[in-house]
């Protein structure tokens, strides 16, 4: 009798196991392809809590699209693009030695960003040298430095005016009158309010196309010439902030770029992104932050990202 109750037991838990399928791997839906750069950049945007702004072109496949991409925004040192383009245009022209060594006195000193303000008074950079720490430390006192070198404010923004970027892009005014409206303010000044929406205290106006478009004459070489381009991009890819932007969550890709940083309200990045599918112009702006910094700064690589995988397709 024991031997048949267990012959049976056994015949039941086969026929049980034989019915019971086992539990199969949850279903998970892998993301929607975008199906177009636009579509991308459309849904990626409104997830940054910014005022945000991106124009973008593939510069093998020529597709682009942007987002606010006609809007002015403050550019913060992202407008130190054109000026080195000046300056390398006026010394293709012989109008500007880059060899040429200048004295730097205390009062060539800028407060912010750079390393200049840390030697002794006395240092003697080459112009070439200004041009690549305003570049590189996005240094002040080299910005101001250029520009003088330039002509001045009103020169720039009759180069960028004569160069066709007028509607885009404008030079405000010297980091050091801008550091000077800064200072001036008191405790109770809404210091924030200023750089978001005073454009007295904004360094620079650009807009994402123009400021793209420079970028495409530039990695194309016809701005402002083959040397003079290679030598600015030359600087930008030695560019030693924004590690946490555009190229933040690319590995193996070459960025050359240019910041523009005013925490805790603004961070823009721009430049060219060397994919393997060919090079892409970025241009993103993010002005009035509202949430955390650094978490707006990581958006910025995740577009990048999205932007590379959406052009390996």
């Amino acid at each position: 009798m024991r031997i048949v109750v267990l012959v049976v037991a056994a015949a039941l838990a086969v026929g049980c196991s034989a019915q019971a399928p086992a539990p199969s791997a949850p279903v998970t839906t892998a993301p929607a392809q975008p199906t177009s750069l636009q579509a991308l950049l459309d849904a990626e945007l409104p997830a940054i809590p910014a005022r945000s702004g991106i124009w973008v072109k593939h510069l093998t496949t020529g597709e682009e699209a942007g987002v606010r991409a006609d809007e002015v925004f403050n550019s913060a040192s992202v407008i130190k693009i054109p000026v080195a383009v000046q300056a390398l245009e006026m010394a293709d022209a012989k109008r500007l030695a880059l060899a040429r060594r200048l004295k730097l006195s205390a009062a060539d000193v800028r407060g912010g960003s750079g390393i200049f303000r840390y030697h002794d008074a006395g240092l003697q950079p080459t112009i070439r040298d200004v041009l690549l720490q305003m570049i590189v430390t996005s240094d002040n006192t080299a910005t101001d430095l250029a520009i003088a070198q330039v002509g001045g404010v009103a020169s720039v923004n009759a180069w960028l005016a004569k160069a066709g970027y007028a509607d885009g892009m404008k030079l405000t005014q010297t980091t050091g009158e801008l550091f000077a409206k800064y200072n001036a303010l008191t405790p109770t000044d809404d210091r924030n309010g200023k750089t978001n929406g005073d454009r007295a205290y904004w360094l620079g106006e650009l807009t994402p196309r123009a400021t793209g478009k420079m970028l495409e004459a530039i990695e194309r070489r016809a701005l402002p010439s083959k040397e003079g381009a290679e030598e600015l991009l030359r600087m930008m890819r030695a560019q030693q902030a924004g590690a946490r932007r555009m190229p933040h969550f690319l590995t193996g890709i070459q960025v050359a770029h240019k910041t523009g940083d005013f925490p805790p309200v603004l961070a823009n990045d721009v430049g060219v992104v060397y994919a393997p599918s060919g090079p892409i112009v970025v241009s993103f702006f993010l002005n009035a932050i509202t949430g955390n910094y650094g978490e707006a700064e990581d958006h910025m690589g995740r577009v990048t990202r999205r932007i590379v995988e959406y052009f390996a397709r």
